[in-house]
């Protein structure tokens, strides 16, 4: 299949009324391209509208392309008239693989089959996603991290029936369209960051459960300790760099053995209602009185300042 010039793409279509699917739009708006939301309901718009502008005011502080404006986003609530004139489609439907299937057996039909479809899901796979589309061979995973509209990272994988040139599209693509992609090896549930991030996650449950540590504590550690680090350096190069001249080598002989050591717990703890209400109250805690918005305002306004210290010091 030919598709088209990745550059020449100006007409987007996002799926989804959601943080995701709202953030999306917000990213892709801010690039100066068309927007076509596609909503399930009218009664979603408010929300969706909530997204949008508690995203644009970073966006506008982070800098918008030339030509970026609200005034490019049409809402409409069929699906149909949706996909008309798309360029590529970013589909940040519900988690409910019946939903997808049904969506992108509708859009197998609807979309000329040279239009690249990238699904935002987090916790299916392509293979099943596209098991019920007349035109498989065009749909890849697009996989942002959260919030979309700010974090530059989008993971790229196809399914069983998913064209190999498709991925590489998309991934020229998301480059193009001011994301940070990473083509995927294999097919795996999970991907790649949100495995990484889960691992903290089990572990961050084990502390807790066990009494070992409060969410708040886990937190202080986390935002203190690797999060600012990991800002320049991955972890793999985190540790190759820590350990002087000798790099990863130096590391894996010297704390290679500490692997043996119970650092860790990988399998998850059973998530019961003692367990469920410490995270909760942890949590509630922290955040006291202050409104979900504030916080996304909050944490928006953390990260800009972050990519905009990235991107200066890298231009020194």
């Amino acid at each position: 299949m030919m598709y088209p010039d990745p550059i020449s793409v100006t007409r987007i279509t996002s799926i989804g009324a959601g943080p995701i699917g709202g953030g999306w739009a917000a990213h892709f708006l801010a690039r100066g391209y068309d927007v076509t939301a596609y909503l399930h309901d009218t009664s979603e718009t408010e929300a969706f509208h909530s997204i949008l502008n508690t995203a644009w005011g970073s966006l506008t502080d982070l800098g918008l392309a030339e030509g970026a404006s609200l005034d490019r986003l049409r809402i409409v609530t069929d699906l149909e008239q949706a996909l008309e004139g798309a360029q590529f489609v970013q589909e940040s439907a519900p988690e409910r693989l019946e939903i997808k299937q049904s969506l992108y057996a509708q859009m197998g039909e609807v979309l000329p089959p040279d239009v690249v479809i990238g699904s935002s899901t987090s916790g299916l796979t392509m293979s099943e996603i596209q098991a019920k589309c007349a035109t498989p061979e065009r749909c890849v995973i697009g996989h942002p991290f959260n919030p979309p509209y700010l974090l530059p990272l989008v993971e790229i994988v196809g399914g069983d029936k998913t064209a190999p040139d498709a991925v590489v599209w998309a991934g020229k693509f998301y480059e193009i369209a001011g994301k940070a992609p990473l083509l995927m090896k294999k097919e795996i549930p999970g991907f790649v960051a949100t495995r990484l991030q889960e691992a903290l996650w089990r572990e961050a449950l084990h502390m807790v459960a066990n009494g070992e540590a409060t969410p708040e504590d886990i937190d202080i550690a986390l935002m203190n300790g690797p999060a600012p680090r990991m800002v320049s350096q991955g972890q793999c190069m985190a540790f190759h760099v820590a350990c002087g001249a000798g790099g990863m080598a130096t590391n894996l002989d010297q704390f290679g053995p500490a692997l043996k050591l119970p650092w860790t717990r990988l399998e998850a703890p059973e998530l019961t209602r003692e367990l469920r209400g410490r995270m909760v109250d942890g949590c509630n805690d922290i955040a006291g009185d202050r409104h979900f918005e504030d916080m996304a305002a909050q944490r928006d306004r953390e990260i800009v300042a972050v990519l905009r210290a990235l991107r200066e010091a890298r231009l020194d």
